[in-house]
């Protein structure tokens, strides 16, 4: 059994308290989202930005409950309960969450919220959670995305259950905008996926040719799979402004689309290693400001991005940046 490592952050605050930090990255949607044909399980296939959730746990023993900061943050309330006691540990203390994430578009706000909590909580008591059991906690919650993983997973949201660890996207840019509205994620994930046998069938080739895609480094192939992801999903929570970026992203050259399946966002995928990168990007940007009054710029995580971050292919329970 794995378990989730533990980088160390406690600190002494004064006699009788301790404290823990740790953060998630989010997500633009996904590149692939679908059911597949081997065991009929919904999955999906991330993509890390450099955006997060930071979540600071303050253990208090003098008093025998937790209060969370903002206060609507109940999920992450919730899950924080469920681990304090779970392992027996002191009820009484404060969660502070902080994200950058929008919330209801898409970008896996609540999964890194729920992360991000529980790394505060294992670095504060410097305690390691087993993989299974930390993905135990996440499932009754809500299900969540795999930004536990530091890289692109492929992964079962619904069980919260790993497919595969991929691997590390090369350095990509999202030029995104937002349809409008919110989704429920609990709601969305209850909607049948009336997909058929054929569509499950071209999901599992999708997935292996995304798998080689990323493991390879082949942008051109991620950017396209990444489009016919889109454009499947569409009958299932259709983009209204599809075709229309879709259209841009031809006249500019970009690698493809990118949505977020159960959310309001769509975007164009850049590469940052193209050598007409910073026109590329000027010229989304500016046509697709005519669809949106806001035009957003996203860009890959990895473990790259982060300096003094080990470079590990496990999960980790340690702070994403």
């Amino acid at each position: 059994m794995q378990n989730l490592i533990v980088q160390s952050g406690q600190k002494k605050l004064a006699e009788g308290l301790q404290y823990g930090q740790g953060s998630a990255f989010g997500t633009f949607g996904e590149l692939l989202q679908g059911v597949r044909n081997d065991n009929d399980k919904d999955f999906l296939v991330t993509l890390p930005i450099a955006k997060f959730s930071h979540a600071a746990f303050t253990c208090i023993p003098t008093v025998d409950s937790l209060a969370i900061y903002p206060s609507n943050k109940l999920k992450s309330l919730n899950l924080a309960n469920n681990i304090l006691r779970h392992y027996n540990l002191p009820a009484g203390g404060h969660l502070y969450i902080h994200s950058n994430l929008p919330i209801g578009k898409g970008f896996a706000s609540s999964s890194a919220d729920l992360v991000a909590v529980i790394r505060a909580i294992s670095d504060c008591f410097q305690i390691h959670i087993p993989l299974e059991t930390a993905q135990s906690f996440l499932a009754e919650i809500e299900p969540t995305d795999g930004v536990m993983y530091e890289g692109v997973v492929s992964f079962y949201h619904r069980e919260v259950e790993l497919c595969k660890f991929i691997g590390q996207l090369p350095p990509l840019s999202i030029v995104g905008i937002d349809e409008g509205g919110i989704v429920d994620t609990v709601e969305f994930n209850r909607i049948p996926k009336n997909f058929s046998s054929v569509d499950k069938v071209y999901y599992e080739e999708l997935l292996k040719d995304l798998t080689i895609a990323i493991e390879s480094g082949n942008e051109e192939a991620i950017g396209r799979v990444s489009t016919i992801s889109a454009m499947m999903h569409q009958k299932i929570r259709p983009k209204r402004t599809l075709n229309h970026v879709l259209a841009i992203c031809e006249e500019v050259k970009g690698l493809g689309i990118a949505i977020a399946h159960s959310g309001t966002c769509i975007g164009i995928l850049l590469s940052n290693s193209d050598y007409q990168f910073h026109q590329k990007l000027a010229a989304a940007r500016e046509k697709l400001s005519k669809h949106s009054k806001e035009v957003m710029v996203y860009h890959s995580w990895n473990t790259s991005s982060c300096q003094g971050h080990v470079h590990i292919r496990e999960p980790i329970m340690g702070r994403s940046y």
